[in-house]
């Protein structure tokens, strides 16, 4: 199918039903003793057999050859590739920020482009999160990647990712995400010189979308904007590599075609994408701030109610009203940890130093906010209602701590003078004579 002519199927979590040819789904049960068109059938299972219907995640495939057939894998070099526990380094208490990660000089493909800068848990547990940035110039060619550890959220910054994955194709544009649901595979195709964005390996639950309490029925991300691939194969015999990620490390097996080969599936365990355009914000229309758990688009739940492994929030375009209200982003110290990515624009809590696709780091009850410019500036500012229109900033909040690799804490994009942001922040306090 021409990659300009792609269609979606839509609706988060759904139930879904495609074929790439038609006749290639089974009628009235999953695994016929002859599938039609002699495929084979597959399931590929996102949960436990035994997890409740409403987060129960499986997918059938039908596809020309069975996953299995691959050669034993061997381990390979993970590069700039990291996984929990994250025990490189010690992990200060600092507030960290870093510039854009640069360009690779050698072709460097989406897997070779991806650089760890922190994470928390460990996939072994099924807890916690590697948090990566990625910047490759060049398509993978005849080889594709699966992660067995967690599923990947994938914030493109700089340049659209094509996405051939096992369940159809997806294109990902700045300003969109990707989802890919552990152990899914895929191929990454670039049609722009370079492309660049951010990870968030998620080791645990699944992402769903946030119950919405008092807010009520709509708001927030609404499930029909989150779009699904219709099947479409590659079949394709030569050599090609498996490349997947187990326990933190990478493997590669040889396999002598495409193992992105599936003709036709049904199930609810599906890349999917969302365009953060669509994200319909809550926000105060008297004062004060409501917390930033309002801009979240989806959440990754642990085993304490209220407190997510993961949540995936946005900061995008806005109206603020508040009246005598401070409007920026408060000073704050908090019991999660916040990576902040910046899409486009300018985040409004930083004047200076916080660029397009750098990054900033603010673990448990590291004091942040807003720089001195920022304060001065909104402490006197006439409050008029205000659009912010040339912003898209994102946060991955997650529940452990975030320990920095030793690339992050020692490479040259580490903003060594962040702390100087704070420091033109003067006493203003006079007590009363």
């Amino acid at each position: 199918m021409p990659l300009s002519g792609l269609q979606y199927q839509s609706g988060f979590g759904n139930e879904f039903a495609t074929e790439a040819v038609a006749g290639a789904l089974p009628h009235g049960q999953n695994a016929p003793q002859r599938s039609p068109l002699s495929l084979y059938t597959e399931q590929i299972s996102g949960s436990p057999f035994t997890a409740p219907r409403p987060v129960n995640r499986r997918t059938w495939t039908y596809r020309i050859r069975p996953s299995v057939t691959h050669r034993p894998f061997e381990e390979i070099p993970a590069k700039l590739m990291r996984s929990g526990p994250f025990t490189e380094a010690p992990t200060p208490p600092n507030q960290m920020r870093w510039d854009p990660i640069p360009i690779p000089s050698e072709p460097a493909d989406f897997i070779d482009g991806i650089v760890t800068l922190g994470g928390g848990g460990d996939p072994a547990l099924q807890t916690g999160v590697g948090i990566h940035v990625y910047a490759c110039n060049a398509s993978m060619r005849n080889r594709c990647f699966y992660n067995a550890d967690g599923e990947m959220l994938i914030v493109p910054q700089d340049g659209a990712l094509t996405l051939h994955t096992e369940l159809g194709v997806l294109v990902a544009a700045p300003g969109e995400i990707v989802v890919i649901p552990r152990g899914i595979k895929m191929r990454v195709e670039i049609d722009t010189p370079y492309a660049r964005g951010y990870i968030c390996e998620n080791y645990g639950l699944p992402f769903r979308l946030p119950d919405l309490g008092p807010i009520g029925a709509n708001g927030l991300a609404n499930a029909r904007d989150f779009l699904a691939p219709v099947a479409a194969y590659e079949d394709r015999d030569g050599g090609f590599r498996i490349i997947g990620k187990f326990l933190g490390r990478l493997w590669s097996a040889e396999i002598d075609h495409s193992p992105l080969d599936v003709v036709a599936w049904h199930g609810n365990y599906a890349p999917y994408k969302y365009d953060l355009k669509s994200f319909n914000c809550i926000n105060s229309v008297s004062f004060d701030h409501p917390d930033p758990s309002i801009y979240t688009v989806l959440t990754a739940p642990s085993a304490v109610a209220g407190t997510a492994n993961v949540d995936f929030v946005i900061f995008p375009p806005r109206w603020l009203v508040a009246e005598h209200t401070f409007r920026p982003p408060w000073f704050h110290r908090n019991m999660m940890n916040e990576f902040m990515g910046l899409i486009f624009g300018q985040y409004d809590a930083k004047a200076e130093g916080f660029v397009p696709g750098g990054a900033s780091l603010h673990n448990c009850m590291s004091g942040h906010g807003p720089d001195a410019e920022t304060w001065e500036r909104a402490s006197h500012a006439e409050l008029k209602p205000q659009y912010l229109s040339d912003t898209l900033a994102f946060m991955f909040e997650t529940q452990l701590a975030v320990r920095p690799t030793k690339f992050a804490l020692e490479t040259k994009i580490l903003q060594h003078e962040y702390y100087e942001c704070w420091q033109g922040l003067k006493k203003h306090f006079k007590a009363p004579q």
